[in-house]
């Protein structure tokens, strides 16, 4: 009778343990799920490096951020690109994105239930048929077009950049110079058929999206950013007085904010 006890209480630890290891398995995965990756998809005149302030503090949080090189060819084939990343990605996604990196985002086609949510920096939220160029020649603000270096390719189209000498003022001009003398020097330069791509279906059209404009943007003048974000129903729009349009850059504490509202 005692060795017939005796087996069943350690049969009885042997289950609990299993049982433990169990629930100790699925509460991580819980715990794992509930933290969707944050994409980054940055514009023109930048690369992915310029996600590095915010790519910092989202780790610090427990996050995994992935900033993805952005062709800057054309946005139905750069947001093809983007797709082909995040059908690599298991579970939720925030997709961010910056500049021309939101027309990006906005025809971006794994949308749902993948993508749960949208975060707009300073970038273009276009509707179906509108290009780029055309939002930021919406509202009077833009110095851009008096800025750029044009590089003729040899499919007829050309490559635009920022002139190094006029990169800080138009672009970052909130940033120290030696770091935009940096910025200047790795921008990536974007196809002008690019700027003047009609959009597909927006993806905000049925996906929660969130707004920061910046305040002395003078690629996307501030208004621009304000009726892109109250057109497509912002849940939160956040204006950063006085920051440049390489906000992510300058202010990336209130990027990462706007981003964890958008993430819970």
């Amino acid at each position: 009778m005692h060795r017939r006890k005796h087996r069943i209480t350690a049969l009885l630890a042997a289950l609990a343990a299993v049982a433990g290891l169990a629930l100790f398995g699925t509460s991580n995965a819980v715990a794992t799920g509930q933290k969707p990756t944050i994409v980054l998809v940055h514009g023109a005149f930048a690369d992915g490096s310029s996600w590095n302030p915010v790519i910092e503090r989202l780790q610090r949080r427990g996050f995994t951020a992935v900033a993805v090189a952005n062709p800057l060819r054309g946005v139905a084939s750069d947001a093809e690109t983007l797709d082909a990343h995040l059908a690599a990605i298991d579970g939720p996604v925030v997709l961010v994105g910056h500049s021309y990196g939101g027309a990006v985002i906005t025809n971006a086609k794994a949308r749902s239930p993948k993508v749960k949510a949208l975060v707009y920096v300073a970038a273009f939220a276009p509707a179906e048929g509108e290009a780029a160029a055309q939002l930021a020649a919406k509202y009077p603000g833009s110095t851009l077009g008096e800025t750029l270096a044009p590089v003729a390719l040899s499919d007829g189209s050309t490559d635009l950049s920022i002139k190094p000498s006029l990169f800080r003022q138009q672009f970052a001009a909130d940033v120290p110079a030696r770091q935009t003398a940096l910025m200047a020097a790795t921008q990536r330069p974007i196809r002008d058929a690019a700027l003047n791509e009609a959009s597909g279906a927006p993806a905000w059209a049925s996906t929660p999206s969130w707004f920061l404009l910046a305040g002395a943007d003078k690629n996307i003048p501030l208004r621009a950013q304000r009726f892109m974000a109250d057109r497509a129903g912002s849940r939160a729009t956040v204006t950063v007085e006085k920051a440049s349009h390489a906000v992510a850059v300058s202010r990336p504490d209130a990027v990462v904010d706007l981003v964890l509202r958008a993430a819970r």
